[in-house]
């Protein structure tokens, strides 16, 4: 679960210098190589791009690196934990809404897209098997070749059952699933500095005493804007997610036959970009505690924003999709019979299962995104809670 709290500091065509205990020496592999990317963009990288380089530059990128990022605590060496790391109750919950699907679809695949430690899956594909369902094959697609490993050696025991696919399919057909995925996708920030737009990008800035160099905020003008006005003159950062928009589009247009699922936490368009939220949600992740610097210790944490689960509704619905529903974690999994699964086991297993649903823990703050190619069916998770008409 990643808690989101302030934004970036304001600062409309200027640069903020580096606190010097934050400076990388010029031996710090990743630095450097978006140092080189800096410069060949001539001195200005967007953000969308430098939180690309920070988290998937290959062999060196936080998602590329050999480290365990997902974990129950920091002495795990992990820096955050997901809802399936959390309690096996997630996955075994959300395979009701998932057999649903493939029976109502007439469909035998589930793709799963960002599957971290493989622990979804697994407790999916058992769910699954537990009542009946036919699964002809589980696909994952990710993008960390260290995650892929963990997930081959957690996942063995089902054979040629499970896939790993190296690019996204040209034609799919089944259940997709991504969960805590959207939030990983680079975002552009967009500033508003004196009633007027800024896109807010990276510079470099050089040790005075030539012991190094550090990154920093520069702001340049755009004509780039939120997907709503925002009310007031006051000053006001926030983001807006292209390449998010564009995922959900291609997952909508390429999905021929089946459903769609997308779990993170975030909000609809008025909340998201509320005049009151004019610090934004950027937030980065490191050994379980959250801090709103990703110009620093790049590499060695997660960077992420909430997700505007208007947009991705549009960019679906654009895209050809029927949207199934819209509603909060808690609400969607109570749906499944979440309730009924946590008196069935036993205290200790009860109360991890209880931070999914309870509104100061995950059960609010995350939402579930449906949508499917076709004709829309009442979909199990959306039978009570549906916010759709919030979007």
């Amino acid at each position: 679960m990643r808690v989101v709290g302030a934004g970036l500091p304001h600062n409309a065509g200027m640069q903020i210098p580096c606190d010097p205990a934050h400076c990388y020496f010029t031996d710090h592999a990743l630095a450097a190589h978006i140092r080189q990317a800096v410069a060949a963009a001539d001195g200005w990288l967007p953000f969308d791009r430098f939180m690309h380089l920070a988290l998937y530059t290959p062999g060196l990128g936080y998602y590329a690196r050999g480290d365990q990022q997902l974990g129950r605590l920091p002495q795990d060496g992990s820096d955050f934990v997901t809802a399936p790391e959390l309690s096996p109750l997630f996955g075994q919950t959300l395979a009701v809404q998932v057999a649903e699907a493939l029976q109502h679809t007439q469909t035998d695949t589930v793709y799963e897209f960002g599957a971290g430690s493989g622990a979804l899956a697994e407790q999916v594909l058992d769910a699954l098997a537990a009542n009946g369902t036919t699964l002809r094959q589980y696909a994952i697609v990710d993008v960390s070749t260290r995650l892929r490993q963990r997930q081959q050696q957690r996942l063995v025991r089902f054979g040629a059952q499970v896939q790993w696919l190296d690019a996204l399919p040209e034609v799919m057909t089944g259940v997709v699933l991504g969960n805590e995925v959207l939030d990983a996708m680079p975002v552009q920030l967009l500033q508003r500095t004196a009633g007027a737009w800024h896109e807010r990008g990276v510079v470099v800035l050089d040790n005075a005493e030539d012991k190094g160099f550090c990154f920093a905020w520069q702001d340049r003008a755009t004509d780039l804007r939120p997907p709503v006005e925002i009310e007031g003159d006051h000053d006001y950062l926030t983001e807006i997610h292209p390449q998010a928009q564009a995922f959900m589009r291609t997952i909508a247009q390429r999905l021929q036959g089946g459903a769609a699922f997308f779990i993170d936490y975030g909000f609809g368009e008025r909340e998201y970009y509320h005049p009151q939220r004019d610090t934004g949600t950027l937030m980065c992740h490191r050994g379980h505690r959250a801090d709103t610097d990703p110009l620093h210790a790049v590499g060695d944490k997660d960077i992420t924003a909430h997700i505007d689960f208007t947009a991705m509704a549009v960019a679906a619905k654009e895209a050809g999709a029927e949207l199934l529903g819209y509603t909060s974690q808690a609400r969607f999994l109570l749906n499944c019979g979440l309730a009924e699964r946590m008196a069935a086991n036993d205290l200790p297993t009860r109360i991890m299962a209880q931070k999914l649903v309870l509104e100061h823990e995950m059960g609010e703050l995350f939402k579930v995104l449906g949508f499917c190619a076709g004709a829309p069916w009442p979909a199990c998770g959306f039978a009570q809670g549906d916010r759709l008409h919030a979007l």
